[in-house]
């Protein structure tokens, strides 16, 4: 991977987590689902990209595993719904895009 696509997909890593916790606010989603969606959003993502990221956010706290109708079926799909520490964090995260938002797009504030 050449250095500016590296540090490109590292910035990206963030926007993913704020699209999955958005939509882990809205309802419950899972990974294939996930996947579909920031592809309409033009981000090419993978399942081996994926799978880890969501796991770290249920590890931190932000989403957790909604039971599925097919307990003890290890391939069975996993959901994710929004947990209340995500609830926080989506809530600052909002306030901090459009914040940024505004910087970049000149809201009339000189720097």
């Amino acid at each position: 991977m050449t250095a500016p696509k590296a540090a490109a997909r590292e910035f990206l890593l963030s926007f993913w987590k704020i699209h999955i916790l958005h939509h882990a606010a809205e309802h419950p989603l899972h990974g294939q689902w996930m996947i579909a969606e920031l592809r309409r959003h033009g981000y090419e993502i993978s399942p081996g990209t994926l799978y880890p990221i969501l796991n770290r956010m249920e590890s931190h706290g932000w989403i957790r595993r909604v039971d599925s109708l097919q307990r003890g079926n290890p391939k069975a799909k996993k959901s994710y719904r929004i947990s209340a520490a995500g609830k926080e964090i989506l809530a600052l995260l909002r306030e901090e895009v459009e914040e940024l938002h505004e910087e970049i797009h000149g809201s009339g504030h000189s720097g």
